[in-house]
């Protein structure tokens, strides 16, 4: 993509290509401050999670600037646009908040131990929807977008919804567990609403930079992946496209449609499955036989039904040949 495209992507949606602009440097000031700040939060260091936001939303952003770009209808382009503005909007207002509570060597995610800190969570939560219905409104108007090839149609609206599924399973981090509420009934208080992790406390040992747990669930893995989908699956139909001048069934717009839907119902498939590993409390690098099964299951279902797409077809000329 040359510079020109980008600026010309870039003017289809000037906040949102702001936003992103402004992420990507948020960004290296968080590389910087984990070299200079030996500050830890939740057993990881504190610039850790700006450092992961700022990426998701540099990617995040990136993608949807170029889908509004997708959107032909003059009309619907201007909701386009609105949507994206609201994006970069309830973005920037999740990264103040995420990078304030840093400054203050607070947590910001579940921290409801002073009514500042509830504010700021509650303000985080708030974001977090509007993030998801702005999001969703952007993917009804690419539903009725019918001018694009079927294959990028296809990969965008299941991105789209796969990323959207994703952005769901943030909500059943937000509940009290167990333990919080036992823990406020004996104390009258509780400083902490919501958790990451499943069967044991937040910060524990876990993953370099991540911060995934490796004693016990981890619902962030499911988000994570979930999340990602909307730049994974278009980027899926960029590769076959790159290989289609080496691989002639991959020429054929349908293949590489049915190619992107496979996949699309893998991802949503293995979200589903990293959310379930993870509320039955099992780290991510310790599933058990059940999970490893189902997993298994998931790969070679996807394995055939790729291998069924790409088998080569007899024509009907070459049938009659044949039999003569």
């Amino acid at each position: 993509m040359d510079s020109a495209t980008i600026r010309s992507l870039a003017r289809e949606s000037r906040s949102l290509a702001v936003f992103t602009v402004a992420m990507a440097v948020l960004a290296a000031v968080c590389l910087a401050a984990l070299a200079l700040d030996p500050r830890l939060l939740g057993g990881q260091p504190i610039w850790a999670k700006p450092l992961k936001f700022s990426i998701s939303f540099v990617l995040y952003g990136a993608t949807l600037v170029w889908m509004i770009s997708l959107v032909a209808s003059p009309s619907a382009r201007r909701w386009a646009r609105r949507a994206g503005a609201v994006v970069a909007t309830a973005g920037t207002i999740e990264m103040i908040a995420i990078v304030g509570q840093v400054v203050r060597g607070r947590a910001s995610h579940f921290n409801v131990a002073t009514a500042f800190d509830t504010a700021v969570w509650a303000v985080m939560g708030t974001t977090i929807v509007v993030l998801w219905v702005a999001t969703a409104g952007l993917g009804v108007l690419l539903l009725r977008e019918r001018t694009l090839p079927v294959d990028i149609a296809r990969a965008v609206r299941l991105g789209l919804a796969v990323t959207l599924l994703g952005m769901a399973t943030a909500f059943s981090m937000t509940s009290p567990t167990g333990a919080q509420i036992a823990a406020a009934s004996t104390t009258g208080s509780m400083p902490t609403a919501g958790a990451h992790a499943v069967g044991v406390p937040d910060g524990g040992a876990a993953l370099p930079l991540v911060g995934w747990s490796t004693t016990g669930g981890d619902l962030r893995i499911g988000h994570f992946v979930g999340l990602h989908a909307l730049q994974g699956l278009p980027l899926l139909v960029l590769a076959l496209l790159a290989l289609a001048p080496h691989v002639p069934v991959l020429r054929d717009v349908a293949v590489r449609a049915r190619l992107v839907g496979i996949a699309g119902g893998f991802w949503a498939a293995l979200t589903l499955l990293l959310v379930w590993q993870a509320l039955r409390g099992q780290s991510i690098i310790a599933p058990d036989g059940l999970t490893i099964a189902v997993g298994a299951s998931l790969v070679v279902v996807t394995a055939l039904a790729t291998a069924a797409v790409l088998r080569p077809r007899t024509t009907p000329t070459t049938v009659l040949e044949t039999q003569r």
